[in-house]
């Protein structure tokens, strides 16, 4: 790991910072230092802490109230100290589909995720979509950035918002069941609104990338692993829907455009729908390391994707996201290298003793 020249940062809130980032660079090219990096942070846990006892109004109110959301992210870390790697992060959050509302859709908001209404109902609807940068989500995006780089010197880090081009977009526009139609009946309406969706990606991410950079934060977002330079985190969750041949035809150019200009790419496989993309998607040079997200229910517990994660690690890095009481059986069965463990956890204790544990993972 080669630290940049500008960066001095020092956050009171986890004094292993420096080690924690040696063994992030390392595990990106499937090395181990002293043990394999661990986050302990259930997946999607960050939502659930994002919008609590708000005191009135509606619920856009809340995911809108810029102030409230910084000081509820700080009085969340209040008295905390952050062990192995997971990183103290406060990202911006509008809601997974807030990328094609920057072109004009409306997002809807529940508890904990928004949605977007379909805005492309013609095809005459395509000639509507520009992209505003001065529009209520765009601004919204750049008060909370704002906010949250006021107040995290010492104590976090500021992310950028989860950011979604491409197929995933589209998606958005058209509503998924509907897409999965056009891609047989109108092919080429399919292709001018995959190129629209990420044209203005590298516009888009370098207005928040430089936000950051300007107060010589890392790149990192949601999935709370920051490098240095450009970090992305990849995705299609629409591509579960469709069979390998439409993906290689409408995902795949997109994801290669997508990727290209970033440091580092992490890709996230949500479930096994996606699953039967893997090799597409690791044959992507610029695709670095996968997270695996195995799903609830029937898809737990994770030794049953064992096989499948194996195959992932035999060629890139990959985020294993599984329960505590899961992980002597999982260590036994799989080696460490190119391993990075997301683990919930009830306490400061237990979290040190799991680091303990995997210290000795061989």
């Amino acid at each position: 790991m080669t630290t940049p020249d500008w960066w001095t940062l020092e956050l009171e809130t986890m004094p292993g910072f420096e080690m924690a980032m040696k063994r992030v660079y390392a595990w990106f090219e499937g090395a181990v230092i002293d043990r394999p990096p661990i986050r302990f942070q259930a997946h999607n846990a960050f939502v659930d802490q994002a919008n609590q006892a708000y005191p009135s109004g509606s619920i856009k109110d809340r995911w809108f109230d810029a102030g409230f959301q910084v000081e509820t992210y700080i009085k969340s870390i209040e008295g905390r100290t952050f062990h192995g790697e997971t990183f103290p992060v406060f990202w911006p959050n509008l809601g997974p589909e807030v990328y094609a509302a920057f072109y004009g859709s409306t997002l809807e908001y529940g508890e904990v995720t928004s949605w977007s209404v379909p805005l492309v109902r013609k095809w005459d609807d395509i000639a509507r979509l520009r992209l505003d940068m001065d529009g209520e989500y765009f601004t919204k995006l750049d008060e909370l950035t704002r906010i949250a780089l006021e107040r995290c010197p010492g104590q976090f880090l500021v992310g950028y918002t989860d950011l979604h081009p491409g197929v995933d977009c589209v998606a958005a526009w058209r509503d998924p069941a509907q897409l999965c139609l056009d891609m047989i009946e109108a092919p080429e309406k399919v292709e001018e609104m995959i190129e629209i969706a990420i044209r203005d990606f590298e516009t888009v991410f370098d207005h928040f990338d430089s936000m950051l950079k300007e107060h010589r934060q890392l790149s990192v977002s949601w999935m709370g692993i920051p490098t240095f330079g450009r970090r992305h985190i990849p995705s299609c969750d629409f591509s579960a829907l469709i069979s390998p041949r439409l993906f290689k035809r409408f995902c795949l150019p997109v994801l290669e455009r997508e990727v290209q200009s970033m440091t580092h790419n992490i890709f996230h496989v949500d479930g096994k729908g996606v699953a039967r993309h893997i090799d597409t998607i690791m044959d992507v040079p610029g695709v670095h390391a996968i997270q695996w997200v195995q799903g609830v229910g029937d898809d737990l517990p994770i030794m049953q994707w064992v096989p499948f994660i194996k195959k992932i690690q035999a060629r890139k890095p990959v985020i294993v996201d599984l329960n505590k009481r899961e992980l002597d059986a999982f260590m036994e069965a799989i080696r460490p290298e190119g391993i990075f463990l997301w683990v919930a956890t009830d306490s400061e204790d237990e979290e040190l003793a799991l680091i303990e544990k995997i210290k000795k993972w061989k």
